[in-house]
């Protein structure tokens, strides 16, 4: 029976689509949309703006996500994920309506909600590692033809060919506005600051600028370029500590959703106790919550290791 209303409750939403003349993209963009820019009181945009109060977690997760994807070059793929986060929000919700538990509903529905959201964050991770590899590499050629020529724009040049994209088109458009729009290095230098998400970047950048006040400062370079070389060593002593705990937690997780088909094998009495009784569908429940809320924290603590100024 419960199939059946859902199978019913998929095609009256399907209608109300074609209805209304709506896709789904602009459906769930609206919705986040109108998420981010509930309206508040002056006294909570102050609050946000100093730290003094916290977004709720929807908001922040939300708001972090937009960040990365902007940072990423992603930013044109956010429609999509809200429309496979919501689309991932039906099927929990179909999932638990399917086995009659009712109270592992919003479980699912808010735990497969942010799976989207827990991949984005993965995808940074490589990338900021690949950001930082790639940084490491091209900052160090062009500080040692700059400590040679004392000339930025002429080190960038010599060594353009060596440089992979994201960090390519940084340079070139750096190179471009110099020769062909603003001859002012240091205006060229602050813009390029501000194009890639790396503090050690943006500290090489601080010292160019104050290299073309004072050449002597130029011995400064070295120091911060090999900054780059120090997190690249601690991020691979932190993932070799961490991929023994990593991999018990997924064993972990496996075996606890696991036990619930393997159960209906070993006892099916334990099975319809824990499937089809108040007391087992909250025990699941709970269980699920934990598998989700272990897998958000997970997620967070074992990103790599930024340095910070």
């Amino acid at each position: 029976m419960n199939v059946i209303l859902l199978i019913a409750c998929v095609g009256m939403i399907t209608g109300f689509f074609i209805l209304f003349s709506m896709s789904p993209m602009e459906f769930t963009d609206n919705i986040f949309t109108t998420l981010l820019s509930k309206p508040r009181s002056l006294k909570d945009e102050i609050n946000e703006t100093t730290k003094r109060k916290k977004m709720s977690f929807l908001r922040r997760e939300v708001t972090e996500v937009q960040s990365i994807l902007k940072n990423t070059g992603r930013e044109q793929k956010f429609p999509m994920l809200c429309a496979v986060s919501l689309l991932l929000f039906a099927i929990g919700c179909a999932i638990a309506i399917m086995l009659g538990n009712f109270f592992m509903l919003p479980v699912l529905a808010v735990g497969f909600m942010f799976v989207p959201f827990w991949y984005v964050r993965l995808t940074q991770t490589h990338f900021k590692k690949d950001i930082a590899a790639e940084l490491e590499t091209a900052l160090s050629i062009i500080t040692t033809a700059y400590l040679r020529n004392e000339d930025i724009l002429t080190a960038v040049e010599e060594n353009m060919n060596y440089l992979n994209p994201p960090v390519l088109s940084v340079f070139k458009a750096f190179v471009c506005r110099i020769k062909m729009i603003n001859p002012d290095i240091t205006a060229g230098l602050q813009d390029m600051r501000g194009q890639i998400e790396n503090d050690v970047f943006r500290e090489w950048c601080d010292c160019l600028i104050a290299c073309q006040l004072d050449r002597n400062l130029k011995t400064t370079l070295t120091p911060i370029v090999s900054k780059l070389s120090d997190m690249r060593v601690v991020n691979g002593e932190l993932e070799n500590m961490v991929f023994e705990p990593r991999k018990e937690f997924i064993a972990m997780q496996i075996l606890v959703i696991g036990n619930i088909p393997l159960l209906y094998f070993l006892n099916k009495d334990w099975y319809h106790t824990l499937m089809h009784t108040p007391l087992g569908q909250i025990i699941l429940a709970i269980c699920f919550t934990a598998v989700f809320v272990s897998a958000a924290f997970v997620i967070r603590l074992t990103q790599p290791i930024e340095y910070r100024r």
